[in-house]
């Protein structure tokens, strides 16, 4: 942890070795990929968006040998190391891996942990806790989503393992910024079939966001899941609330207006076009 003007931050480092979530990875990084998340986190935090932070790169003398575009052509690189920070690393899929074996008591008491740390609105004795901390979830995540769209930016890689349950932008692998509205834009040269196309970002929240609420699920009473449900649910209509509040402060739309929703999207039409 790393402390300053009373708040705390997780430290860790990108790209220095094998860990115990490295899988089949050599858990290294190399310096292209290493300078562009440095770059857009910070990036990210000056546009307003909630990000992990980088504190630091180092260049290492290891070389790293990578497959950039998926070819089979593997070239040699050089190895770097960020290290980043954010208040919490925990993510959606931190609370999957212990519902889907079973580990309902180390899942309530990790969830109790995030909560007395991260979410100062729920409160730790309420029966309805989990249920609150879900709701919470929901539309932070929407109202991120919906500033990613704000700025062009996609995430290569959405999936539960890179969403954070802090609804912060986390874990840069692939991604991009649109240079021109296009719904079909695909940061990920991987990613043949478009699943996480800039246009499905939302859908994929939604998706992500139905996981959490599997896993949840076993700590609920039956009231409880019901309204959960009802939550989720309505994580469109918050999200696209949000984004529509974005782009008419874009576009210097003051009160309401029943033209302005068609007036928005009228113009990504046309930036479409162009």
């Amino acid at each position: 942890y790393f402390c300053r003007h009373g708040e705390r931050w997780e430290l860790q480092l990108k790209g220095s070795g094998k860990t115990p979530y490295s899988r089949n990875g050599d858990g290294r990084a190399v310096l292209r990929s290493s300078v562009r998340e440095f770059l857009c986190s910070e990036a990210m935090h000056y546009l307003g968006i909630p990000t992990s932070r980088a504190a630091s790169l180092v260049v290492s003398d290891d070389d790293v040998w990578r497959d950039q575009f998926y070819n089979g052509n593997i070239k040699k690189e050089r190895g770097a190391i960020v290290l980043r920070l954010a208040k919490s690393w925990f993510r959606i899929g931190s609370l999957e891996i212990l519902a889907h074996s079973g580990e309902l008591d180390l899942q309530r008491r990790l969830l109790d942990f995030i909560i007395q740390e991260h979410f100062p609105s729920v409160a730790l004795n309420d029966s309805n806790r989990y249920l609150d901390f879900f709701s919470t979830v929901v539309s932070e995540t929407a109202n991120l989503i919906a500033l990613w769209m704000s700025v062009g930016f996609a995430h290569g890689v959405c999936n539960t393992d890179n969403f954070s349950l802090l609804s912060i932008t986390i874990d840069y692998g692939p991604f991009g910024f649109m240079d021109s509205y296009d719904p079909n834009f695909v940061p990920n040269t991987s990613d043949d079939e478009g699943r996480y196309k800039i246009g499905n970002q939302a859908n994929v929240g939604l998706f992500n966001l139905s996981k959490l609420l599997q896993a949840l699920k076993p700590l609920l009473d039956p009231r409880q899941k019901q309204l959960a449900s009802q939550i989720l649910e309505g994580y469109g209509e918050c999200y696209y609330m949000r984004f529509t509040e974005l782009f008419k402060t874009k576009l210097g739309l003051l009160g309401e207006n029943e033209d302005d929703n068609y007036l928005i999207a009228f113009l990504l039409k046309v930036s479409l076009l162009c």
